[in-house]
């Protein structure tokens, strides 16, 4: 190419609109040759570039300028926080090694396996060629390969090897919040096998799941199993306890046939699953409510004639994202089961898988965060924008530091609950620890699960117009990472939970909350250049405690109304607090200070200043009422 070529195609490239006027003279004749046909003769109105051989977007020439993509590089290796976070509290250098090779493994090999499993998600067959139904879900070969993968990983053994002690679970959900933005979704089968294990273990490991749990916990990928949890019905959702319909007929031989409508089952493909169901007595009649509920495990398995047994696939779930795992309708007809809680213990048995999978659900909140801002960062070196590179206009790095304050904040807040967890299952939990681990496990659900929307969305924006063409594979980011809010509790559900959890503890959860960020706080108070969010998330302590005090004097609808903003005032504070904390390290950057001091400059305490509106009073309720449906309040014009 000649130096005049190429100064013509920068600015081609460069989009100049007066290009032309600065072309040479020489240049025009350059490809002359090829101007016009033999026996044709060019116009003198044609355009001087159509007679050079020079327009740029004819005869498929679509022009030079293409943009670079972002690049994924070693997830592990680009998280500054993961690393230093890991190098305080979990020293083993095996650990560090293992989630080296594997984040090198998910940037060159596992992403691109994730990608597959969405453009080719999971189908129904219901018969086969012969018309013989046979509800069979075929799935990606990408899906069959994040099996054994996952095996193979150990990303469920590693939380049952329990080498690491108490930082077992850190190690575990570590490698899991590597994996999970390339996994394909198969971190929410994960989350159930894994739930169902921790179920198994507590009830205790012996006939008929002895051969289960070892299955769900082994790294031999050609016996390892998924498990599935199989709850929500029509009628349900959250509340199972008045919307489970399944009922559990006894046999003679000791096991039940379960019969029901599964309205929501993930990971349908699963090798086993947990349920619950009612069992009905010799008349045929089963008892109401939350007492009335059992727990169940059911293989998934097919008869010789190849049809599954005891279950009919009505159809795969239509969703907005997750469309890489399989979703479905199941009728339970005859489905053979065994009954591992005592009769009426349904609920209370499940509560343990309901812990595990509310820590996976924050933990792939947190990991679509995290991507999203390392993606968003890389695309930030490569892209030009009004005469410089995004990173080199303030603006967009104080938005992509928004992002990553958000990001820090969430991902501290999570490893401490899998601490607590590591914790409690080594036996080395205090009281402190084990009220702690109660409050915190619905609030970093809620709370993450509404951050990830909101950062993700913010993240799409930095691509600009790319952040939205599903070609991409960036708007799956934020498909996928909307159901967190959802799954395992809304917001407003688990903000409820919340309060239950302070009430059956009689108050001793907060007392545990209040005693530990006061200790953090302590650590903290010598430390200079901490001073402003110290003194910041020590008032909004006070103030949490002050509404504490009053709610106590008040009606329990008071407290209902301010469930949700005491629940977000929780996890603020505390996310401050494992801020400062951790920018106290003797290893810690200026970069760990200056997140702790910008998170709190933010309300920490939105609980204290929406009741100083008046907004959790008795005459509320009706207001909002009024306002959604626009109708007259009730004794008022």
């Amino acid at each position: 190419m000649s130096a005049c070529t190429a100064v013509l195609n920068r600015c081609i490239s460069g989009g100049c609109c007066r290009v032309s006027c600065r072309v040479t003279r020489s240049l025009v004749h350059i490809r002359s040759a090829s101007v016009a046909e033999p026996g044709t003769r060019r116009s003198d109105e044609d355009p001087l570039w159509e007679a050079s051989g020079y327009l740029p977007f004819s005869k498929a020439r679509i022009g030079s300028f293409f943009q670079d993509r972002p690049v994924l590089k070693n997830p592990f290796l680009e998280d500054a926080l993961l690393r230093g976070y890991l190098r305080r509290h979990l020293p083993e250098e095996a650990a560090f090694s293992d989630l080296c090779a594997f984040g090198e493994r998910v940037a060159n090999e596992v992403d691109e396996w994730g990608r597959e499993c969405e453009v080719t998600p999971p189908r129904l067959v219901y018969f086969d060629p012969w018309g013989r139904r046979v509800d069979h879900i075929v799935t990606s070969p990408a899906w069959k390969r994040m099996k054994d993968l996952s095996a193979q990983e150990g990303l469920v053994a590693i939380g049952y090897e329990r080498q690491c002690g108490e930082w077992s679970r850190v190690y575990q959900m570590s490698k899991l919040y590597i994996f999970s933005p390339s996994s394909g979704l198969y971190t929410c089968p994960l989350a159930m096998t894994d739930g169902a294990a921790k179920v198994i273990k507590s009830i205790g490991v012996s006939w008929p799941v002895e051969e289960a749990f070892s299955r769900l916990t082994t790294r031999q990928p050609e016996r390892f199993w998924t498990s599935g949890q199989w709850m929500t019905e029509r009628q349900g959702g959250s509340d199972v306890g008045h919307g489970t319909e399944t009922v559990a007929v006894p046999r003679t031989d000791g096991l039940y046939k379960l019969h029901g409508f599964k309205w929501f089952t993930s990971a349908t493909d699963a090798d086993m699953t947990l349920t619950l169901a009612r069992v009905q007595d010799r008349m045929g009649a089963t008892t109401p409510g939350s007492r009335g509920l059992s727990l169940f495990y059911a293989e998934v398995s097919r008869g010789e004639d190849g049809r599954l047994r005891g279950i009919e696939v009505q159809r795969l779930k239509d969703k907005l994202g997750t469309r890489q795992m399989p979703t479905a309708e199941l009728l339970l007809d005859g489905l053979p089961a065994h009954k591992l809680s005592e009769e009426g213990r349904g609920v209370a048995s499940i509560a343990n898988m309901l812990t595990i999978t509310r820590i996976h659900n924050s933990v792939s909140a947190v990991a679509a965060m995290r991507r999203v801002v390392q993606l968003a960062g890389d695309y930030a070196t490569r892209r030009t924008a009004f005469g410089k590179l995004l990173k080199d206009h303030p603006l967009h790095m104080q938005t992509l530091a928004r992002m990553e304050v958000e990001t820090r904040g969430a991902f501290l807040l999570v490893m401490d609950v899998c601490r607590l967890l590591g914790r409690e299952e080594s036996g080395m939990a205090t009281q402190l620890d084990t009220h702690l681990l109660r409050l915190l496990t619905p609030v970093v659900k809620l709370y993450t699960g509404k951050q990830a929307v909101a950062v993700v969305s913010e993240g799409l924006e930095s691509f600009g117009g790319q952040g939205y063409i599903e070609d991409t594979g960036l708007p799956v980011l934020l498909r996928d990472v909307q159901v967190l809010s959802i799954w395992e509790g809304t917001t407003n559900v688990l903000s409820l939970d919340v309060l239950r959890c302070v009430a059956r503890s009689s108050g001793m959860v907060l007392r545990a909350y209040f005693t530990h960020v006061k200790s953090l706080l302590a650590s903290a108070s010598s430390v200079s250049s901490l001073a402003p969010a110290v003194k910041a998330v020590d008032g909004a302590l006070s103030k949490l405690e002050e509404f504490v005090q009053v709610a106590a004097t008040r009606a329990p609808s008071y407290l209902e109304l301010a469930a949700r903003d005491q629940a977000y005032s929780l996890a603020r504070i505390y996310i401050g607090a494992l801020l400062i904390d951790h920018a106290c390290w003797k290893e810690a950057s200026a970069s760990d200070t200056y997140a702790a001091l910008r998170w709190c400059e933010q309300d920490l305490c939105p609980v204290s200043t929406t009741q100083a509106r008046g907004c959790y009073n008795p005459n509320t309720p009706p207001l909002d009422a009024a306002l959604v449906y626009d109708q007259p309040v009730q004794g008022k014009n």
